[in-house]
């Protein structure tokens, strides 16, 4: 397992033999599913004893900045059972991607025409301070990984004189094309930007000379996270697993709220900061971090093999990867084995896009069927199914064991906007959804509107998410330009919203689908919108409503959507009405 990097330009040809509809994918950074082996049963392999430590079994110079290769990227090498080698991957094509972003193609090494061929006279200044061998003695190395290394060392002077911190060491020799000069500058500038988490690996100081860039950081004494799972001979229980998956949560929930995506989460990018049995937990290692507006999408295939997403794979992600690595990481501090696992880095991709999890081989039978849920509503393929952060720490197998404090969620944002430009119709439906909410779907809901700060009268203005926002911002926020998206929503012209009203702008129908009660949910509304908000309505009233356009053959599109007894919405009709169809979604005639 390693550092796997795409950049969204040129496309190489796939091979003849990989399946068309995921070879574009395959080709700018994942080895197809279909390349190597048969389409994937519904589940995945029975594992050996865990087998979520063990490397990948291809040899390390096959491999090399792969993401079956993420063990010799950010932790030092750790020993595994021993197996026979299979044949390499058959992504030939992704490794030189790979090494062609960082410049590393050797001489007879096959290549594509990627465009990120190594520059002559790159500037590798970043203007960090010169003086590193002045402050801090270096001491020995404790970890290595493709692009640099990790030491101990002692401040000698300044504010944290006398303290023994990390230092990740990054050599300016392996810097050989822009992009990887950019990483290095974005990992700095996030780590600087985020702040105020106990969670968070602490940043103090980047430095430069002319053969490396120092970044000098909080020293956490306690191992990964990975370590304490070994040592518990692979699982946790439901009790203590709730109290690392808080933190976790806890922490990514704060850089997903300044939009700053990790890219990278699992074990061992946790460290603990003592070795004290309740030590907090804290990330590390945001070499691979960016930041995204909740609006835009993201496209580098990035990550770990085992705890990337479906959708990274694709090319088209945000902040919802992250919570299927979390997903991962819960599933085996549960059950001590990975959700998805394969010998090859094209089994394992295959995997993630195309089997399920397993939830019937011990011990999840006698785990709670809240600890199932909570796992599920994690890794599930369709990104906009899957739970937040925040929302995660709302759900009930977490927040009825402990005091969770549910922080202010993104989300929220887009769903109101979403709402506040729908049509009445929409409003009336999604209005009707809001009152089948149970008391447990409604704690996230009014946890959200307390934090947006309502009047003495019950009521929020937009003005009030901006002002929340700016209560919980960091300097990221500046590079991830989260305020602008925001001030888009609150320069739209809308009277107040009681709770009633924001919890249905609050509603995510996706989500909601994702829930074993959704039919139920979606009947219970219809009757309601049957009986209060539906109303014979024609053709060309709901062509309005929806925005459509003259062009758009009414009769055949929406004859499904109304009643030919009364003229008023089916069913068909609400459920899409709910998901805001538009022009764009329906399908032409």
């Amino acid at each position: 397992m390693g550092l796997c990097h795409g950049k969204p330009t040129q496309i190489p040809e796939p091979d003849p033999e990989e399946d068309p509809h995921v070879a574009s994918d395959a080709a700018d950074g994942a080895p197809s599913p279909s390349a190597a082996t048969p389409a994937a049963k519904p589940g995945t392999p029975k594992q050996p004893k865990f087998p979520f430590y063990l490397p990948s079994p291809l040899p390390p110079s096959s491999y090399k900045g792969s993401p079956a290769n993420s063990s010799v990227a950010s932790t030092p090498a750790r020993g595994g059972f021993k197996r026979p080698f299979p044949p390499p991957s058959p992504a030939k094509h992704i490794r030189a991607l790979l090494a062609r972003r960082h410049g590393s193609v050797k001489p007879n090494e096959a290549s594509i025409p990627e465009g990120g061929e190594p520059e002559l006279g790159l500037d590798k200044s970043f203007g960090f301070s010169k003086h590193f061998f002045a402050k801090y003695d270096l001491g020995d190395e404790v970890g290595r990984g493709h692009f640099g290394y990790t030491c101990y060392a002692k401040a000698k002077k300044g504010e944290h004189k006398g303290q023994d911190v990390a230092v990740k060491v990054i050599p300016k020799a392996k810097m050989t094309t822009a992009i990887a000069i950019e990483d290095v500058r974005r990992e700095v500038r996030i780590l600087s930007s985020l702040t105020g988490h106990s969670n968070l690996v602490q940043f103090y100081d980047a430095f430069e000379d002319e053969d490396n860039v120092y970044i000098v950081m909080e020293l956490c004494k306690g191992g990964e996270l990975l370590d304490r799972i070994l040592a518990r001979g692979g699982k946790y229980s439901e009790e203590d697993a709730k109290v690392v998956m808080v933190q976790i949560l806890s922490v990514v929930s704060f850089c997903h709220l300044q939009g700053v995506v990790h890219r990278d989460l699992k074990p061992e990018n946790f460290l603990f900061s003592s070795k004290d049995e309740n030590s907090p937990l804290k990330v590390i290692d945001f070499g691979l971090s960016d930041f995204v507006k909740p609006d835009e999408r993201l496209n580098d295939i990035v990550g770990s093999a085992y705890y990337v997403a479906p959708e990274v794979l694709h090319r088209s992600y945000g902040t919802e990867a992250d919570m299927w690595s979390i997903g991962v990481i819960a599933y085996i501090l549960l059950c001590g084995s990975r959700p998805f696992w394969a010998r090859t880095e094209s089994g394992i991709f295959r995997a993630v896009l195309k089997a399920e999890p397993s939830f019937d081989e011990a011990p999840w039978p006698t785990l709670t069927a809240e600890a199932k849920d909570f796992v599920k509503r994690l890794l599930n393929k369709d990104y906009r199914k899957r739970m937040t952060a925040a929302q995660a720490l709302s759900h009930p197998w977490i927040r009825n064991a402990q005091q969770v404090k549910v922080p202010l969620d993104m989300i929220i944002y887009k769903l109101m906007r979403a709402y506040i430009s729908s049509s009445s119709l929409r409003k009336s439906a999604l209005r009707a959804l809001a009152k089948t909410l149970t008391t447990n779907q409604l704690f996230y809901v009014r946890e959200q509107f307390e934090l947006l700060g309502p009047n003495k009268n019950g009521y929020i203005s937009l003005q009030n998410l901006k002002s929340a926002l700016v209560k919980n911002s960091t300097d990221a926020m500046k590079d991830s330009r989260v305020v602008d998206f925001v001030n888009t929503v609150c320069t739209l012209q809308y009277r107040k919203l009681d709770f009633e009203e924001f919890a249905a702008s609050a509603i995510s129908v996706y989500q909601m689908e994702a829930l074993e009660t959704w039919e139920q949910h979606a009947r219970r509304a219809y009757e309601l919108f049957d009986k209060e908000g539906n109303r014979p309505i024609v053709i060309e009233e709901l062509a309005s409503e929806l925005g459509l356009g003259p062009s758009v053959p009414l009769h055949v599109v929406l004859q499904d959507w109304i009643r030919h007894a009364d003229g008023k919405l089916s069913f068909l009709g609400f459920i899409k009405l709910l998901h805001g169809v538009s022009s764009r979604s329906i399908p032409k005639a």
